[in-house]
């Protein structure tokens, strides 16, 4: 089945499980669940996490970058995009269009750009990679 890593700052932790949740059920894999990372007190540690998550990402079919998203979402979505990984932006209130906001890598090929609720966002990456 197809493996999947997601994006996102602390600040969408419970979303973030929510949707690796329904991505789960459906039968895809969690490359790394970095919600699971608190306390951090070393540059070591950040480190190992770091490592991991580069390699969670370059293990996946897909990422899913949940909005807002901090610095480190933003160069796992390089990662991601620079080895040719599809990618899911998802932002409740579209800001991935607001030229106040946006950013040029999010209207390249490779990415797919999706506003509304978190179910619409997981039914789009459904429908998309079972396709």
């Amino acid at each position: 089945m197809k493996k999947f890593y997601i994006a996102s700052s602390f600040k969408n932790i419970e979303t973030v499980r929510t949707v690796s949740e329904r991505l789960r059920q459906e039968g895809f894999t969690h490359t790394y669940d970095w919600t699971i990372n608190n306390n951090v007190n070393s540059i070591e540690e950040l480190r190992d996490i770091g490592k991991k998550e580069m390699d969670a990402v370059m293990g996946s079919d897909f990422i899913v970058v949940l909005f807002p998203a901090g610095k480190g979402s933003h160069v796992e979505l390089g990662i991601a995009l620079g080895n040719g990984i599809k990618a899911y932006l998802y932002s409740q209130n579209d800001e991935i269009n607001d030229l106040d906001k946006t950013s040029t890598f999010y209207h390249v090929d490779g990415v797919c750009k999706c506003n509304g609720t978190v179910e619409e966002l997981i039914q789009t990456i459904l429908k998309e990679q079972y396709r």
